[in-house]
């Protein structure tokens, strides 16, 4: 990071652009912690508001501004979490993380109407897969940032313990302990390629209605999930069984509104669905596959957490 030498000449502070350039970690990190776009801005946006509240002389004291500011959005995170876990107590049906579109379809830009800034855009690679962030909503929250901290942005134990407050120790067996959750709940994966033709096919399934063809692509266990929030209506409790799913996807099919369409979509990363209505997206599929077929599948129709979907 370069110095602050031309202090008091008028000119911009030269160590601004180096600073700002940490927003677009921040936010992937925050995402990855929360499960919520809308979260981690504010989460960054608190860190930077501590970072300027801090005198010219407390700022210079700090010898790695970029290692100050991942402290201490690990820690603003850690704090959301505790109080995420009992707003979701009362939120209205099932909780799932906020989808994201990959970055060639992200047309809506921030939810202040403002143009999207390069920076908010997420990495998209299996650290957002819908399915992991549904696992990860299962740890508890020193497990959640100990793991992302260390397997996922590669800080060591010591970085750890400076946000979760315990030792090194004791976050390495945090970490381990999250990763024996993923095990369990992710025993095998499919290749990209297979998962994509497996989704199409439930697509071409689903619109077709044939009732056979989707019982044959979803796991004999399957489940699916939506998540309406109260402002959309959807199936207010999950899903169970291979037969179940395809009869409620085949009705979805026979009620839909002749405006609305179906099309494949990146998801997290992953092979996906979107349903769009006079052209915006009010619905998002994801999906897990297993062994070529489909285990889960969440149903994202709350608008609030479609606004990266939208033109609007």
């Amino acid at each position: 990071m370069r110095t602050r030498s031309e202090r008091g000449t008028g000119r911009p502070d030269p160590g601004l652009d180096a600073l700002m350039s940490e927003r677009r970690h921040l936010i992937n990190l925050a995402y990855r912690l929360l499960g919520s776009l809308a979260e981690a801005e504010d989460a960054v946006q608190e860190t930077y508001t501590r970072w300027y509240a801090m005198s010219r002389q407390q700022q210079d004291s700090i010898e790695n501004p970029g290692a100050w500011l991942t402290t201490v959005a690990g820690r603003v995170c850690l704090n959301l979490l505790g109080s995420a876990r009992a707003r979701r107590e009362t939120y209205v049906g099932e909780w799932i993380p906020e989808p994201m579109p990959a970055h060639a379809e992200w047309v809506g830009g921030r939810a202040d109407g403002a143009t999207a800034d390069p920076a908010d855009r997420i990495t998209l690679d299996e650290s957002v897969d819908l399915a992991f962030l549904v696992v990860l909503e299962s740890m508890t929250p020193a497990e959640r940032v100990a793991f992302i901290l260390h397997d996922v942005f590669c800080h060591s134990f010591a970085e750890v313990a400076e946000v979760v407050g315990r030792t090194p120790a004791a976050c390495r067996q945090l970490a381990s302990s999250a990763r024996r959750r993923l095990r369990a709940a992710r025993p095998s994966t499919t290749a990209a390629v297979r998962r994509a033709a497996v989704v199409r096919d439930f697509k071409q399934a689903w619109e077709a209605k044939d009732i056979d063809a989707l019982i044959g692509l979803l796991d004999p266990d399957a489940t699916a999930i939506a998540d309406g929030g109260g402002r959309a209506v959807t199936f207010p409790h999950p899903i169970e069984g291979a037969e179940q799913i395809a009869y409620a996807w085949r009705e979805i099919a026979r009620h839909k509104p002749d405006a609305m369409t179906f099309l494949e979509r990146t998801v997290n990363g992953q092979p996906g669905l979107v349903a769009q209505q006079d052209g915006v997206v009010v619905s998002v599929y994801a999906f897990e596959v297993a062994e070529d077929r489909i285990k889960r599948i969440w149903v994202v129709r709350n608008p609030e957490k479609l606004r990266r979907w939208t033109t609007g």
